[in-house]
């Protein structure tokens, strides 16, 4: 009934409330760690610059939602002030190994420490990680650093302290193996960043996949910047560890092109030398270096290339490293020129038999010369709305949109065909494009169908991955489609934070094919989900998608047990952030995030050998 109402109460309520003053001042958190020796040394205390009213779960956790500025932007001496009372406060609770303690400081100089923890979130955009790059450890030594500084600890305060003392040699050991062993070590490359609306989110992947490099003992990664240039299109930057980890790819950029040491880290450095000589495999890099192309082959044995849409999915990368004989990740550069292109990759599919959406190309100079014939020719080709539009050639969902009337369209023609940077104001507000929302700008619009059930007993979006390798004996590229993810998006379209970042959106793997309905009538998950891998293997192999790749698509299932593949776009380069659904497709299918890496570099080398070979 309606009209009744009930109570819900939670049986392990908290007792007691606590109300502190509210501190006008800036925020900060500090990182505490032990010397060798046990010393206390406070790490460059971060600031945090909030894009929302408080610095809550999703700001602190959720990459780009604020900025950390490391060090604060104070005078020396109230940073030193700062750090002297972290350090003072870690002595006075007895804290060992590490602490990170949280503060403001107000307008007058004083300082509150309200928060000291005696763990931190390790995420990758934690400031754990973050502040212990200033000193050059990348996270996977740090966490080393803390396990040692732990075992120390352990020897002291147990009375057993010869099984600590033990278990320290022997990581003092693998340390020095590590160090020593680097030469025999595959070097890599990890290119990321760039210049597009997804260079986010490169730099998300270009993280992982340098992390994931970084603790395996068979990799040393490189982190590389992608930035863009007017004259000679882009430059390539070697990173230090502490600019790999800043905010995002326009943080990096600045950093890059202004970049000083500031005095406090240069000092904190100094006193922090101990622990990273002990804990880095080679010297660490403070400062970004240019490298040039003519230079990659003396220095990495490969290139993992962490970019989405352009550049990096067009070709361009694959084509040079492929002149200079360094093996790569993914599609060899015609493949990856044809699949970065929507149209170019539906209208192959469309002639070799699959279903498709219909196409249609508008150039802005033709929009421009005459905006009304532009207008009546696409809703007399389409039958009006709803319909698709999207960038022709960029990432998986760079300013795709649903249109649903002539004024929608016109703004997102507004949009994309502007000769500015800045948007209209009034064409994002047609489109209700979120704050701070990238759009690109571009010379050609791409306008589709938008795909629906139809007569079909049900229908989903989703998403494969796959991964190849070569026959033993004949060297045939062979496929290994994974279990495909349901796609879930909050709005019309999937975001790009949904695709890509923890907490954003929802993907279920495996995708629920069959529904209940479909199930009574004795159809399988088995049996559709059989032709929708066999649909996306055939899709890859009329493209010639190697090493691995993301196909994005429709399925329609009917009642009769037949599934039909409507495939919207394949990635020859897809996003390998922590959170992207290709990492839970590999694991059912038995491969640790790690171990799928390492399997698409090993492709990547056997096809060049094949290539140097038949030379």
């Amino acid at each position: 009934n309606s009209s009744k109402s009930a109570l819900v109460e939670a049986q392990d309520g908290e007792h007691t409330a606590l109300v502190e003053d509210f501190i006008k001042g800036r925020e900060f958190s500090c990182v505490v760690v032990q010397d060798i020796d046990g010393s206390p040394i406070a790490l460059p205390p971060t600031e945090i610059r909030k894009g929302v009213g408080f610095f809550d779960y999703r700001a602190k956790y959720l990459p780009g939602l604020a900025r950390k500025i490391t060090p604060i932007d104070l005078p020396e001496k109230q940073i030193e002030a700062i750090r002297s009372e972290c350090v003072r406060l870690f002595d006075f609770l007895g804290f060992d190994v590490y602490a990170r303690i949280d503060g403001f400081i107000d307008e007058a100089g004083t300082i509150f420490l309200n928060d000291p923890n005696t763990t931190s979130g390790m995420l990758p955009s934690s400031f754990f990680f973050h502040q212990a790059a200033e000193i050059g450890l990348n996270p996977s030594q740090f966490l080393s650093y803390i396990v040692y500084a732990s075992l120390q600890s352990r020897e002291q305060t147990d009375t057993r302290g010869s099984r600590y003392s033990a278990l320290r040699q022997r990581l003092e050991k693998m340390l020095e193996n590590l160090r020593t062993n680097t030469i025999q070590k595959t070097r890599v490359g990890v290119f990321l960043g760039g210049y597009s609306s997804e260079r986010h989110i490169s730099v998300e992947s270009g993280r992982n996949v340098y992390e994931k490099l970084a603790s395996s003992s068979s990799y040393l990664p490189t982190p590389i910047f992608v930035m863009q240039d007017e004259k000679l299109g882009h430059r390539l930057f070697e990173l230090p560890i502490n600019l790999l980890l800043k905010d995002n790819a326009d943080d990096i950029r600045d950093k890059i092109l202004h970049f000083s040491q500031h005095p406090i880290i240069a000092k904190i450095q100094q006193e922090a030398a101990s622990i990273t000589r002990l804990f880095a495999q080679k010297a660490p890099l403070f400062a970004p270096r240019e490298l040039a192309y003519s230079e990659l082959p003396a220095q990495l044995d490969a290139v993992f290339i962490a970019l989405h849409g352009r550049p990096g999915e067009d070709g361009e990368f694959q084509s040079r490293l492929t002149a200079l004989g360094l093996p790569f990740n993914g599609s060899p550069s015609e493949s990856a020129a044809i699949t970065i292109h929507k149209y170019d990759t539906l209208q192959r599919l469309r002639e070799a038999g699959f279903s498709t959406a219909q196409q249609w190309l508008l150039l802005r100079i033709n929009y421009e010369q005459n905006p009304a014939d532009c207008l009546n020719e696409v809703e007399q080709r389409f039958g009006g709305y709803p319909l698709i539009a999207k960038p022709v050639d960029d990432g998986c969902s760079s300013a795709v949109k649903v249109i649903r009337s002539r004024q929608q369209l016109c703004a997102f023609l507004e949009l994309l065909f502007r000769n500015t940077e800045d948007l209209p104001t009034d064409a994002a507000a047609v489109l209700n494009l979120k704050q701070n929302e990238e759009f690109p700008q571009k010379p050609l619009a791409l306008l589709e169908t938008l795909i629906t059930r139809q007569e079909a007993a049900h229908f989903l979006e989703i998403t494969g991955g796959l991964l190849t390798r070569y026959e033993e004996g004949t060297n045939a590229v062979l496929y290994e489609i994974f279990e495909p993810s349901e796609t879930l998006s909050s709005g019309e379209v999937l975001s790009l934070e949904e695709k890509f970042l923890a907490g954003e959106g929802q993907n279920i793997t495996p995708a629920r094919f069959v529904p209940p309905a479909l199930s009574a009538l004795g159809i399988t998950h088995a049996q559709i989900c059989a032709q929708v891998r066999a649909d996306l293997e055939r899709a890859a192999r009329i493209l010639g998608v190697e090493g691995y790749a993301r196909i994005d698509a429709f399925v329609r299932v009917y009642a009769d047990g037949r599934a039909e593949t409507i495939i919207i776009e394949v990635n020859s380069l897809p996003g390998m952030t922590p959170a992207t659904c290709i990492f839970h497709q590999c694991a059912l299918s038995g491969y640790p995030p790690a171990e799928f890496i390492d399997r698409i570099l090993q492709f990547g080398a056997q096809r060049q050998q094949l290539t140097t070979s038949q030379a």
